[in-house]
């Protein structure tokens, strides 16, 4: 299924990647907001391919531009009792602030929304934790 939204002129590239973050009050009123507004708040987007649509937009200031996505799984480090492929999980906030760890951007994936129910797709590996957690590395959708 193709899915298709609208990013800001300067933003639409192929390839770039972007975190919906859900919709924004300015575009209350706003006409092609059901375009703008049909992604899950907190997944990452790639754009596959750009339209040759521009809009007029109150929060870009060149506009937007109609372009193709697809949803990415999230790549993150879970708990080992929840990496389960197929299961549900919430994704909670992480109780490390080693911030110099290798694994931080694992345990704690830009862009996500805690609290939020998340499918595991894909099991990959044991992660060395300083902290001695039994962390696996995983893909969300």
């Amino acid at each position: 299924m193709v899915i298709v939204t609208l990013v800001g002129e300067h933003q639409a590239k192929e390839g770039g990647e972007f975190v919906y973050r859900g919709p924004l009050t300015e575009c209350k009123e706003c006409k092609l907001k059901a375009v703008c507004f049909n992604l899950d708040p907190g997944s990452v987007y790639r754009i596959k391919s750009i339209r040759d649509v521009h809009h007029e937009c109150k929060v870009h200031e060149d506009g937007v531009r109609v372009v193709e996505v697809e949803k990415i799984p999230i790549h993150c480090a879970v708990n080992s009792k929840y990496a389960i492929e197929g299961s549900t999980i919430t994704l909670t906030n992480s109780d490390c602030g080693n911030i110099s760890c290798d694994n931080y951007r694992l345990c704690n994936p830009p862009g996500t929304v805690r609290n939020t129910k998340w499918k595991v797709i894909a099991v990959h590996g044991d992660i060395e934790c300083p902290q001695n957690n039994k962390m696996i590395e995983v893909d969300l959708e």
